[in-house]
This record gives structure tokens, C-alpha cells and sequence, in this order.
């Protein structure tokens, strides 16, 4: 009998110490749980995973998270919580510091171009004018796959980005443009953030 919880424990994900932190593609739940807490990460992954103060989030805030592969920016996956007691994961995110990602999520990852993303949508999909702070996100999916949710039941949230000089047409809160627009494709934008949102449960 010992024998066999012995081995329970070992073979559980949830209280494996030091878990290989693999990359690859990410899903509901892979690496991250909607079951995880920020103890059950570090119990998992050790010293892969690290509880941050100041992650930066939107409009200039930061918030209080869990950092995996603190120290390989290629790996690097940041996750936030409900709230600062850090026992209900929210979501998780590639941020737009890193420049490529090992990771991807439906065959997207940093760097995938537009063509590429609507490919696997199915269909155009609209993108919020740039140059303001939710500038670049996709607005609407516009009934592609990213649409629904993924199998495990987290949604997908795109960023798109371009070191190119925006027209004004395509700037600006209130903008919105479909991402097969030739203007747009021009710009040759890229994924530069990726969002996994776990919602209620």
C-alpha cells in the first residue's frame, strides 16, 4: 500500500518537484493549470518558476505574478492570478519583451506573421488601430477559430506590432481594420504578445 502511494505522488504533476519545463505549444493545461496556485507551480518547476511584484501589466500598472524560465527570455511565460494571494490563476502571457519564444499556441507564436495567424483563424479577423496602450490587439475574430474557446475551455488574445511607420488611418483609439486590409498587410505586422485568458471556473 505504501508502495502505491509512493508512486501516486511521484507520478502526480500537481506534487512533482523540479518538473522538466519543456517547451512547445501551450495549452489550457500545459504548462499552467486552471487548477494551479502559485505553490503548485513552484513545487513543480523549483527554481523555473519565481513569484514576481511588479510584472508589468496594462496602462502602465504592474501587478503581482509568477514568472516561468525567469532567466531564459526564449521560455519565458508570465501568469497572473484573481488576486495577490496567488491561489487562482487568471491567465498567462508571453510578453512583448521577448523577441522570440520557444512557445506557441495553435501553431502561433512571437514573430508569426498576419497571413500566418489568419491562415489558421479561417478567416479575417479585425485588429485594433495602433499607437495606444491596447493598440495592435485583435478586436474581434470575426468567427475564426480563435473565436471560441480552445479545447480545455481558455480563449486566445493576439497582439500584433510593426516597426513600420503607421498611417494615421490605422493609429489611434476607435480604429479597427480587418487583418486582410492592403494597407495593413503592407505594414507587414507581427505577433509581438500572446494571451491566455482562463475566465471563470
Amino acid at each position: 500500500m505504501r508502495r502505491a502511494i509512493v508512486a501516486l505522488l511521484i507520478a502526480s504533476p500537481a506534487l512533482a518537484q523540479n518538473a522538466s519545463l519543456s517547451e512547445g505549444t501551450i495549452t489550457c493545461s500545459s504548462p499552467v493549470s486552471p487548477n494551479d496556485s502559485a505553490k503548485s507551480l513552484m513545487l513543480r518547476y523549483g527554481g523555473e518558476a519565481v513569484i514576481q511584484d511588479d510584472l508589468p501589466g496594462a496602462e502602465d500598472l504592474t501587478y503581482k505574478g509568477v514568472v516561468l524560465s525567469p532567466r531564459a527570455m526564449d521560455r519565458r511565460i508570465e501568469i497572473w492570478f484573481t488576486d495577490d494571494t496567488l491561489n487562482q490563476v487568471a491567465g498567462l502571457g508571453i510578453p512583448e519583451t521577448v523577441k522570440t519564444s520557444r512557445w506557441n499556441v495553435a501553431g502561433v507564436t512571437i514573430g508569426s506573421s498576419l497571413a500566418q495567424v489568419q491562415r489558421i483563424n479561417g478567416k479575417p479577423f479585425l485588429v485594433n488601430g495602433f499607437e495606444w496602450d491596447f493598440g495592435g490587439w485583435v478586436a474581434d475574430w470575426k468567427g475564426g477559430i480563435f473565436g471560441r474557446p480552445l479545447r480545455g475551455g481558455c480563449k486566445v488574445a493576439l497582439r500584433f506590432g510593426t516597426d513600420a511607420i503607421t498611417p494615421k488611418g490605422l493609429s489611434g483609439e476607435g480604429v479597427k481594420v480587418f487583418s486582410d486590409n492592403a494597407t495593413l498587410v503592407k505594414l507587414r505586422p507581427v505577433v509581438t504578445g500572446i494571451v491566455l485568458n482562463f475566465g471563470s471556473r
